[in-house]
């Protein structure tokens, strides 16, 4: 039972670590190296993730400058750049290639809690699944006269409790994230 229980735990730490993840790729107004985890430049052929055909630096609040460690590299980071969805422009002076951050309407705020909510949605979503996953396996094994039906039900009663944490750690990060692109 032990087992099970660290299992469904590891499993929910990587639903809530997943969401982490997809809430920093969020713009907020401020210049934030994680908007290019998901960038990968054509690299001679391999598309390679953006740090690693260039450094990326933050030296102004609304600021990205990727510098290419290869000048011929600078038009493929660009169109990377383009394709990424980012909504944001590239400007390239021939050295660097910079990202200006612009500041976030109203309306794109909204936008970007409804994603959030959508994120975390999914998020919770995977907790409940995975705490099915565990509810399944701990009535198959009093099923097969593994357990007891009070070891059943005490397993039960940790799985929820697992659940109802880790659904707290994603509406706990939810609204950290919602007041972070809320303010002004």
């Amino acid at each position: 039972m032990k087992e099970l229980l660290k299992d469904l735990e590891r499993r929910m730490v990587g639903a809530v670590d997943a969401f982490k993840s997809e809430l920093m790729t969020l713009r907020t107004g401020r210049a934030s190296l994680a908007l290019l985890d998901g960038v990968t430049v054509d690299y001679y052929g391999t598309p390679t993730p953006i740090n690693q055909v260039a450094a990326l630096s933050v030296p102004e609040p609304a600021t990205i400058v990727i510098a290419p460690w290869e000048p011929k590299m600078l038009g493929e980071i660009e169109r990377a750049l383009l394709r990424s969805n980012l909504g944001i422009t590239p400007t390239n002076d021939g050295k660097v290639v910079r990202l200006n951050i612009p500041a976030l309407t109203e309306e794109r705020r909204k936008e970007l809690v409804k994603v959030a909510h959508n994120y975390a949605e999914q998020a919770r979503n995977a907790v409940r699944q995975i705490r099915r996953d565990g509810n399944d396996h701990v009535k198959k094994m009093e099923k097969a006269k593994e357990i007891s039906e009070d070891e059943m039900r005490h397993g039960l009663d940790e799985i929820q409790k697992l659940t109802d944490a880790y659904i707290g750690k994603v509406n706990e990060l939810l609204e950290h994230k919602e007041k972070e692109i809320l303010e002004i």
